[in-house]
């Protein structure tokens, strides 16, 4: 069983469905209201974890209700919660989420205990870290305390993988430090210094990103899959035609199953059609954790697809 730990945000999604989004300055009525545990790097975590990984969980949570679901929720998906340190001078994170039918959303986050995850956090974990097979970050804690963590993991030869979101401008030391990049196209223009509405061809955007990094650049497409390049050659993986209730946790998704099957050994274009159908699953269900598939529901969906 393949070692990954995970360093990154814990927050509790607070959701409403919703016909459409509103404008700016509009009120709308919308539909139900759900409280979900989420939080990208918990996401990841519990993605992984169900699809097969052994996974530590580094990060904060308040010494609040949410701070308790939120331990309780990664636990129960078989996550190790030894390294998540509970802060009782800040509240957990929480985010505020819209999702209109189709699946689109908009999300608020206000980070709480997440937003002082510190490199501290990382030094309690270090031993398991170093042992690892691999290493999963966002960017939903401070900046520093990512680039702390790739360092450690690099320092041993541990396999970084990097979801470059929510999306913004990073230093290259951290980028020298990561195997693996995951953006999506508006995180990939920021990270080649464009301006996120510009429009650039997805493999020019990843053959500027590859000159930065250690390894393969993977941006995701929705529903027109994912753009690989390895070494300067592209490789296009189609996406898996479903219909969507909720985005929210496909990104994360495919993150934790991309590590699962490169750490199960699978070549990155296997790697990348199983983790394909682990995130369109996820956007059948309405969520994050909750919309996250078990193991043998993406291998029996992978393989009645074939």
């Amino acid at each position: 069983m393949p070692g990954i730990v995970v360093v990154g945000s814990i927050h509790t999604d607070l959701v409403i469905t919703t016909e459409r989004l509103p404008t700016p300055g509009e009120t709308r009525i919308g539909g139900e209201f759900h409280t979900f545990p989420g939080g990208k790097g918990a996401n990841q975590a519990v993605a992984a974890a169900r699809l097969g990984g052994e996974v530590w969980m580094v990060g904060r949570v308040g010494a609040d209700l949410y701070g308790r679901f939120q331990r309780e929720s990664l636990g129960a998906a078989g996550v190790h919660t030894d390294f998540v340190t509970t802060d009782a001078d800040a509240a957990s994170g929480v985010a505020l989420i819209m999702v209109e039918r189709g699946g689109n959303n908009t999300i608020v986050v206000a980070p709480g205990a997440s937003g002082r995850c510190a490199p501290e956090d990382v030094d309690r974990a270090a031993a398991v870290i170093a042992g690892a097979d691999a290493l999963l970050l966002q960017l939903e804690i401070p900046l520093e305390t990512v680039e702390y963590a790739a360092r450690l993991a690099a320092q041993h030869g541990v396999r970084v993988i990097l979801d470059p979101a929510p999306a913004q401008p990073l230093p290259p030391a951290l980028l020298e430090m990561v195997h693996l990049v995951t953006p999506n196209e508006t995180e990939a223009a920021l990270l080649c210094g464009f301006d996120p509405g510009e429009r650039h061809e997805p493999a020019e955007l990843a053959a500027r990103i590859q000159q930065r990094v250690r390894g393969p650049v993977l941006i995701t497409l929705g529903a027109q899959g994912v753009l690989a390049m390895v070494d300067g050659q592209t490789l296009q993986v189609p996406a898996v035609p479903v219909e969507a209730v909720d985005a929210t946790a496909a990104g994360d998704t495919f993150s934790g199953a991309l590590a699962v099957a490169l750490t199960e050994g699978r070549n990155l274009a296997d790697a990348i059609r199983w983790a394909n159908h682990a995130a369109a699953l996820a956007v059948t269900r309405l969520g994050a954790q909750s919309a996250v598939p078990t193991r043998r529901e993406v291998d029996d969906f992978a393989g009645s697809s074939c």
